[in-house]
């Protein structure tokens, strides 16, 4: 007996009776049950899996797996469509199959793979297939489009909204901790990180229902404009139909904006507040500007013994000063007792912290046992940051030239608006309704024109660097920008050792430091450098 496998890929639309599983097995099993000397293998079968792509069919993948090793002779389908809706992943997998002894046999279309004159008549099968792959995907494009200028919401439920129906709901337990978050930041002008710990401490919990909260959480909320009342959707688009692979939206298509579109659960004050302080925030480079690198030394300190990261943990002193200390990130979350589990390991024994005081103290030390060229290091210093400034100047300039684009098509829009009421496809209350629509989106659109064009530091600070620069390294002034430039990374080991590794192009600098106990009053002791490439 010739063992036979078969294939389906099952709809999702419960109106597509013809192809149902039951159906499709049905159909496989009575076929095989008329060749005297077939017997079904196994019916693979993906549900509702986009036939475009093969990446993410189970099922399929699975019978090519079983293919090769040798588990049947045939597999049955019941057309090319059904089988991939892709060119290449067609003709490639029934070349495959071919070359290992296998056909493939497309029942509504008449074609066996092991004929001769298959592959011409599969590949134009295929291509049609594709083809109506391709005007599907445009037709349910276009149709999404048009639901969100009418106002439906394609998303998730987010914190303080839920989505029901393609609308937005007000959450009340989840609006209060939203309004709460806006007015630390907007208002009092706390930091992301202080607002997270605040929430923590007083049991709050996220939109997953977890109590752990993080900067980065916060910073996502604060730039959400839904809780301004306005909607903004198309923020991701799908450039390709068979990979069905999301991208962010940088200007690639257009955006579609709706102002005052639902229940807002904060004002536009405070909306404007909040935005003003994240612009102030990410120009300063200050806490909760919305990147890992709140803290002069966050992510640049790490664990000799695990390699995690340390992490900040600030303490109100008598005298109302702050101090923060550095610990390594994994004895803070699983304790500082290193224990062997048969799962691996959990927590670390290094045992060391760092204040922000003593670890300034070892990078300022580190940059006078220097015994390179002060005035070349000046010169790899300044060249350093300023790559950095040029490179924030770039994005900023690209999210401009974005925005232009935006108010470009939006004038185009306007034209073709006009163009449809003086041939009478559109009413003038339609052309009404379009011109308020576009006059908002326009306002938004200026709006973060200007913001970005603003957002450009200050030449002078171009001009001040290597000055700076010059002035630290022969320890007569202080920058955090510098420090931040400079230093690569530091580790801590249990020995009592530090290694500070310096980012001075053309080379890299390790230095390791040596001490009785971690005192800043305690003289250290640097190894001569080595270069590592």
């Amino acid at each position: 007996m010739i063992p036979v496998a078969s294939y389906c890929r099952v709809s999702t639309d419960k109106d597509d009776q013809a192809n149902s599983f039951e159906s499709q097995r049905r159909y496989f099993q009575e076929y095989i049950n008329r060749q005297p000397d077939w017997e079904l293998y196994l019916t693979y079968a993906d549900e509702g899996i986009t036939g475009t792509s093969t990446k993410n069919r189970a099922a399929f993948n699975r019978m090519i797996r079983d293919a090769r090793l040798g588990k049947f002779r045939l597999i049955l389908t019941k057309e090319v469509s059904r089988f991939s809706r892709n060119i290449l992943d067609t003709i490639a997998y029934t070349r495959e199959l071919r070359q290992l002894g296998i056909g493939v046999l497309f029942m509504n279309d008449g074609i066996n793979t092991l004929d001769p004159d298959a592959e011409l008549r599969l590949s134009i099968m295929a291509s049609i297939a594709q083809e109506e792959s391709r005007k599907t995907s445009s037709r349910v494009k276009w149709g999404q489009t048009r639901q969100m200028e009418r106002g439906v919401v394609f998303g998730r439920s987010l914190l303080g909204y839920d989505v029901e129906g393609g609308r937005l709901r007000v959450n009340p337990e989840g609006a209060e901790i939203v309004r709460l978050i806006f007015r630390r930041y907007g208002l009092e002008k706390k930091s992301a990180a202080a607002i997270a710990r605040e929430l923590e401490a007083a049991g709050c919990r996220t939109l997953t229902g977890q109590t752990r909260w993080s900067g980065s959480q916060i910073m996502k909320i604060i730039r959400n404009e839904k809780y301004a009342g306005d909607l903004v959707q198309k923020k991701t688009f799908t450039p390709d139909y068979l990979t069905h692979e999301k991208k962010c939206n940088h200007g690639e298509e257009d955006l579609v904006i709706l102002r005052d579109h639902h229940e807002p659960l904060i004002d536009r004050e405070l909306w404007s507040l909040a935005q003003v302080e994240r612009e102030r925030r990410n120009r300063r480079g200050e806490p909760g500007a919305g990147h890992s690198d709140r803290y002069l030394f966050s992510g640049k300190i790490k664990c000799g013994v695990c390699g995690a990261s340390f992490v900040a943990r600030t303490k109100k002193q008598k005298d109302g000063s702050r101090r923060r200390r550095w610990s390594c990130g994994t004895a803070a979350a699983e304790g500082c007792r290193l224990i062997e589990t048969r799962h691996g390991r959990t927590g670390c024994d290094v045992g060391k912290t760092l204040s922000d005081k003593l670890a300034a103290e070892i990078l300022r030390q580190t940059l006078g046992a220097m015994r390179l060229d002060r005035e070349l290091l000046a010169d790899s210093a300044a060249n350093i940051v300023l790559e950095a400034i040029q490179a924030g100047e770039r994005r900023r300039a690209g999210g401009a030239e974005r925005l232009e684009r935006e108010i470009a098509r939006l004038a185009q829009k306007r034209g073709d608006m006009l163009d449809a009421f003086l041939a009478r496809s559109i009413t003038e209350a339609d052309m009404a309704l379009l011109r308020e629509r576009y006059d908002r989106e326009e306002q938004v659109l200026q709006a973060r024109l200007e913001a970005a064009r603003t957002a450009a530091a200050p030449a002078a600070l171009w001009e001040d660097i290597r000055r700076h620069a010059a002035g630290i390294i022969s320890g007569s002034t202080h920058s955090e920008i510098f420090y931040k430039s400079i230093l690569d990374h530091m580790t801590v080991y249990k020995d009592h050792s530090v290694e500070v590794r310096l980012s001075c192009l053309p080379h890299r600098w390790v230095y390791v430091l040596e001490r009785s106990r971690f005192d800043a009053s305690v003289p250290i002791s640097v190894s001569s450098p080595f270069s590592s490439g």
